[in-house]
């Protein structure tokens, strides 16, 4: 028996929607997925679990399908060197060596038994390790802390990797295998165990302006000699060197503009791949990789163009270039081949995030692990549009917009939806169409959802990401407000209810923003730079010159500084700002917040402070994601006047009834 009957949409004010996408439901089942690598036929990965406190967990699949964690409970594999980490551990043969968070100490751990320490309990960090199996040792980048806390000494070093030891013992002492520059990364041994290849960069470069990468002989005791550069400069950017099983030393650079593939062998450069499209990636983590190798004649890479990213495999002699037939269209820059199959993490606008198999031969996937258990039927999936829209300088800029989209209702007739800009951080980083539920929060509830890739974001090549150079808090600005203006003069977002949000560099593009222009409503910042001339000289090694690029030289343009800081144009403020903050938080420490917050109190201007106890840079423990979605949405009702669906814990807004209507 059929029945006709149709479902009635309730008629609700945008913003007002019950949503089955709750807080709850994205914390709850969500992970991190990271780190992929292959030990034989065992594939492990690393999982950041929001519900462990964000704690870092290695976990191997075995060859039958059983999923199991390596790292105990009372560990947590995540390096701060760098401060932004990556590279983590390393496997080989069953053995795994992992930094544990909490001492920064390296760890080694045989499976089935506990690890045991094997550097000494003094503030040095290690990542990116490779193992010489030729000499026994252990080679990885080395961060010393030990004599500075805010300007340590970076280097590549060795050790014992011998198995039965507990430490360096005598005769076997750590060795300093390159030191005298800024930084290091990508420590690789070829094949033979005679050639070690690695890329290093000097302030005030970060490593996608200016990058090189070098070669030295390896000594049977293990030193480096007759080192050479073979690639890159101050105006070149290198990305993962890598030895073929052949010998041959692959690499990405961008001297084309583009990001793409070449290798060096018998002393010469050629190019593998070149296209206008990106086969490389920022270095912010260690350990990212873009392409890999499955035999002599395949290489797996991962290629992206126009936002939107592909799986092709690539033949080295001949060039061709075979994209493979899956419906991924975002992936995070991690890659392993082996045996026929390519192991990934990828999702599309339907699937979130997961570490996935794929056929090279017949482009099936097999999915391993899902970065969300939640399931949300697709009738709620707001799809992402492609905008491209035109902004200052007659330029055109680039961005994903998601309408809101809830089968269960309607707004009222004429009425047009709230609009939240997001904007990304890095600045240099970037934002796919991938499923990510954080979105569909906002969307499944009434809001329009805006994710821009402002000039300055990767993706785009070269030239695309040195529009930010001497801009940064004009260029990311100035497209944030253009994009939002493209869907207003099209009729699809209200212009008197627009917010801006952001983390970090986002968070920095969020109160400049709100200072230096009348045209969000609201402003969300989570843990946002305010006072540039602070940050300068409190910030970690990593990044204490990347604002020489972004703003200008220091202290020379010390009067840009001044009038790019939020802190001081308070006064422009005419619209209610939150804040959230980790307090624990070394690469924007929370004075950055709470000088506006002071600020704006002073000044009997709107705003609220959400600060969390045990965060650092980017928010891991899962009630405190939860917190943040939530006091967000709370934080929009007020401004913008709807009823929440859903009974959320306020947040107190000081001086909301201070907002200058005019």
């Amino acid at each position: 028996m059929s029945s006709n009957v149709s479902t009635q949409r309730r008629v609700s004010p945008y913003g007002s929607w019950r949503s089955p996408v709750s807080a709850d439901a994205i914390v709850a089942g969500a992970i991190g997925l990271s780190q992929i690598q292959l030990d034989g036929d065992d594939v492990y990965w690393v999982e950041q679990r929001p519900a462990e406190a964000g704690r870092n967990v290695i976990v191997r699949r075995l060859p039958d399908g059983r999923i199991e964690d390596v790292t105990p409970p009372a560990f947590n594999a995540r390096t701060r060197v760098h401060e932004y980490g990556g590279g983590a551990y390393l496997v080989d043969r069953g053995t795994i060596w992992f930094t544990n968070f909490k001492d920064q100490r390296l760890y080694r751990q045989n499976l089935g038994r506990d690890p045991v320490p094997v550097t000494p309990e003094r503030d040095i960090r290690h990542a990116d390790m490779i193992l010489d199996r030729r000499r026994e040792r252990l080679i990885s980048v080395c961060e010393d802390h030990s004599t500075s806390s805010t300007r340590p000494v970076n280097t590549i070093v060795s050790f014992d990797a011998a198995p039965g030891a507990t430490g360096p013992r005598k005769g076997k002492e750590v060795l300093t295998l390159v030191e005298g520059n800024d930084f290091y990364a990508a420590p690789r041994v070829n094949p033979r165990g005679t050639h070690l290849c690695w890329l290093t960069w000097n302030h005030p470069n970060m490593p996608w302006d200016g990058s090189e990468l070098w070669v030295g002989e390896l000594t049977v005791e293990g030193t480096i000699r007759a080192p050479r550069k073979v690639a890159g400069g101050d105006n070149e950017s290198i990305f993962q060197p890598t030895w073929s099983g052949e010998g041959d030393l692959y690499f990405v650079s961008d001297r084309t503009n583009w990001w793409n593939l070449y290798r060096w062998r018998r002393g010469a450069i050629e190019p593998v791949v070149e296209m206008p499209a990106e086969l490389g990636t920022p270095y912010w983590l260690f350990g990212m990789a873009t392409y890999a190798f499955e035999s002599p004649r395949r290489v797996v890479c991962q290629i992206r163009s126009k936002g939107l990213s592909r799986l092709a495999v690539v033949d080295p002699e001949t060039r061709e270039v075979k994209a493979l037939d899956t419906p991924y269209t975002a992936m995070h820059p991690f890659i392993q081949a082996y045996s026929g199959r390519a192991y990934t993490i990828a999702g599309s606008p339907t699937e979130p995030m997961a570490l996935i198999a794929v056929d090279l031969d017949t482009s099936m996937v097999e999915v391993i692990r899902r970065s969300t258990t939640v399931d949300i039927r697709p009738t709620y999936l707001s799809m992402p549009e492609a905008i491209e829209f035109p902004t200052g300088g007659g330029r055109t800029a680039h961005a994903w917009y998601y309408p809101p989209l809830n089968p269960a209702y309607e707004a009222p007739q004429g009425e047009l939806p709230p609009l939240i800009v997001y904007v990304h951080g890095g600045p240099t980083g970037s934002v796919s169409n991938v499923l990510d539920l954080s979105e569909q929060f906002w969307t499944t509830r009434g809001f329009g959802y805006l994710v821009v890739n402002y000039g300055g974001s990767t993706g785009y090549g070269r030239d695309y990401r040195e529009r930010l150079n001497g801009q940064w808090g004009v260029v990311d600005v100035d497209d944030s407000i253009n994009a939002a203006r493209y869907l207003i003069d099209r009729g699809r977002a209200d212009g008197n209810r627009v917010a801006i949000t952001g983390g970090s560099a986002g968070g920095y593009t969020v109160l400049r923003a709100m200072t230096s222009t009348h045209f969000f409503k609201a402003g969300a910042s989570h843990f946002g730079i305010s006072d540039l001339e602070s940050f300068h000289p409190q910030t970690h090694k990593f990044e204490s010159m990347y604002d020489q690029r972004l703003i200008g030289r220091w202290p020379e343009d010390r009067q840009i500084y001044r009038e790019r800081s939020a802190i001081n144009s308070v006064d422009r403020i005419n619209a209610p700002i939150i804040l959230f903050q980790g307090l624990e938080d070394k690469i924007v420490p929370p004075n950055q917040a709470e000088v506006i917050v002071a600020a704006m109190r002073k000044k009997r201007l709107p705003v609220a402070y959400i600060a969390f106890e045990g965060e650092q840079h980017g928010f891991r423990i899962a009630k405190n994601i939860k917190r943040t979605l939530e006091g967000e949405l709370y934080f929009y009702s007020k401004i913008f006047g709807f009823e929440l669906a859903d009974s959320v814990e306020p947040v107190k807004i000081e001086n909301l009834n201070e907002v200058d209507e005019a």
